[in-house]
């Protein structure tokens, strides 16, 4: 294939991954929100921002997790002090709790409404708004053509989209760029020390656009993510730089 042709090529799949809401990568920049392998999962290494990101919960503490993980991804999506939008019916997260995040409670507005059909149409005017980081809703139920109407409100605004999706009985095919799933797992606590240990999670990447599907255990300390190793894993790499070493 003459080089005319490759360089066309190259140059639309850049396109389209930009479109969609994949960044090419910068030299020497770090990761855009710190999840490190999670993020590496995605085309150029780097999390998709204006688009739209669905998380998928079987049951209320599964939601509590997401609401919890999600807010880990605002901080730096919030930087340049733009504020965000969450929206449902049934708040399933306390505010206060966003703290411990580092996300202020005032710079988010929620929005409590009363029927679920309202949930997604104020979901599409919000993500049209480019003054926003990013709008959560909380729904139970999304169907393709609604997902498409929101990925497209995206593209323009450039805003993220975050959508907590509680009822998985009728699960359908969405547009959205990546499918989540995360579910609580125990925390653990230092030798010798009361109280509860950090918020850990069993993250999976369950679909993504472009990229490769996973599966992670992370944890959130010193106000960042985590990976979390475990002890097998851990011999395997111990091992194998000592054969590199």
């Amino acid at each position: 294939m003459p080089e005319t042709k490759k360089d066309i090529i190259n140059e639309l799949q850049k396109n389209i991954l930009a479109w969609q809401g994949f960044k090419s990568p910068v030299t020497g920049a770090n990761e855009l929100v710190g999840l490190g392998p999670v993020e590496a999962a995605f085309p150029n290494g780097i999390f998709p921002t204006g688009a739209i990101h669905e998380f998928l919960n079987e049951k209320p503490e599964h939601a509590a997790a997401s609401g919890g993980f999600i807010t880990g991804l605002l901080a730096p999506l919030m930087q340049q002090g733009r504020p965000c939008l969450w929206v449902g019916v049934s708040r399933t997260i306390f505010p206060p709790s966003l703290k411990v995040f580092g996300v202020e409670p005032h710079r988010i507005i929620f929005i409590d409404l009363k029927r679920e059909k309202d949930v997604l149409w104020a979901t599409e005017e919000a993500l049209k708004c480019e003054g926003l980081a990013a709008v959560i809703a909380e729904v139970k139920e999304i169907n393709l053509t609604a997902s498409r109407r929101l990925q497209l409100a995206v593209e323009k605004s450039r805003v993220t989209g975050f959508i907590l999706r509680n009822d998985i009985k009728k699960l359908s095919v969405t547009a959205c760029i990546a499918r989540w799933k995360i579910t609580p797992l125990p925390s653990e606590l230092e030798k010798g020390m009361p109280g509860v240990g950090f918020p850990r999670w069993d993250v999976e990447l369950l679909k993504v656009r472009n990229g490769n599907p996973g599966k992670w255990k992370m944890e959130w300390s010193a106000g960042k993510f985590t990976s979390i190793i475990e002890p097998a894993a851990e011999k395997v790499l111990s091992h194998q730089r000592r054969k590199a070493g």
